[in-house]
Order: C-alpha cells, then structure tokens, then sequence
C-alpha cells in the first residue's frame, strides 16, 4: 500500500470517527472503522513525511525540540541496532519490547503523544509500501529516523528524486538548443535558489504536521 493520499474515497462514515484517532485504543475495542481512520492518520503523516526528505537534505532535519536528547539516548542503548535496514524482530520481539519500554517512557511527558502509532519503514532507502512498512510508537520512529538523517542513510531518498528531477529538467533543456545555454544556466541559478527557498518553507510545514497530535495511539 502505497502512503498516498486517498481521502477522496473515503466514506462520509468512516470520516465521521476520524475524530477519535486522538483517543486511546483500547477505548474502542476492535472497531474496524475506528482501525482504519487510524491507519489513515497514520499514512497522512507518512505521506507528510516522505515528502520532507525527499525535499529538503535530511541531515539538516529538525524533527522535535529536543531532537539531540533523543539521538543521544537511542544511540546510548542501541549502539549496534542497524537503521539503514530494520529487522523487525529487533523492536517487535519480546526480548526487543523489554529493551525498548524504558527508552519510549523516558520521553512520556517530554514528547507530545510519544506512544501514538506511526507508520515506519524498515528500508530507508524506500518508500511506504505494504512490504516496508510496519507500526511503531512515535518516540521511536522519532529516534530512528533522527539516526537515519543524522548519520546519512535517508539521503539515498533525497538523492535519488533530486537526480530524477535534474534528470528531468536537462532533457526539457536540450530540446530548446544548444544557443540557450546561457540562459539555461542562468536560470537553473535561480532555480536552485528557490528551491532553496521553498525547501525551506517545505520543512517548517512538514514540521508542524508531524508535531500535530493526531496520529494513532498504540
């Protein structure tokens, strides 16, 4: 399942619980609409989020306010956990939970909704399909995906619509003529910065989005 936006088709029933997203689970049972306005919220998010890093070189991302706490307490006790390529077992095993609760509770209060479910990937090289993708508490989406931009492993995501989009831009440019060059260059300059610019404005609004508190709760 590709996190693409698909609110056009949902029903006017299931859009009247997506109020609830907000509340604990277990306050509904197994309601499947319930279920499915919250795997919606979560797939908005996701959506907001591959965007960011496909915008805007992710080593410069600031997801939270408290982002290098974050880091530093992940990187203290999970030293050796590959993030490039998740092992599921790693954070959904028993043993796994047990070493991940004292992490997530230390940021109950310090991070808005640290336990609402994300949607997170397992290649960070890819994007949110039904084979990559599995849910997570918040915090630790947070706390790997810091790890992924702060050590350089999503900006294969960045990397790659960026080439695609200069890719793109150099072959509408070659059928306007050689005799244009100059002005070609000119303007990718300018393009450039306003890309600049806009990517920019990109990151302040992913980053209100992802800091909304309407994601699902675990």
């Amino acid at each position: 399942m590709e996190a693409t936006s698909g609110n056009d088709e949902v029903s006017g029933e299931l859009a009247s619980v997506a109020h609830a997203v907000s509340l604990p689970a277990e306050s509904y049972g197994n309601d499947p609409d319930i279920e499915m306005a919250w795997a919606m919220r979560a797939m908005q998010h996701a959506e907001v989020y591959y965007k960011l890093i496909s915008s805007v070189d992710p080593q410069f991302l600031k997801l939270t306010k408290v982002d290098d706490q974050i880091y530093s307490e992940f990187r203290e006790n999970f030293k050796k956990l590959r993030i490039d390529v998740l092992d599921p077992e790693e954070l959904k095993s028993e043993a796994a939970k047990e070493k991940w609760r004292p992490f997530c509770l230390k940021f109950d209060g310090i991070v808005e909704d640290f336990n609402y479910g994300t949607l997170l990937r397992l290649n960070c090289s890819q994007g949110y399909t039904e084979e990559n993708t599995i849910f997570a508490p918040r915090i630790q989406f947070f706390a790997i995906e810091i790890a992924r931009n702060r050590e350089g492993y999503n900006k294969a995501v960045y990397t790659s619509v960026q080439d695609k989009e200069e890719e793109k831009g150099a072959n509408n440019g070659g059928d306007k003529g050689a005799n244009n060059g100059g002005e070609e260059e000119k303007a990718n300059r300018e393009g450039e910065k306003e890309k600049t610019k806009k990517g920019g404005e990109k990151e302040k609004e992913a980053y209100k989005e992802i800091n909304k508190s309407g994601e699902t709760a675990m």
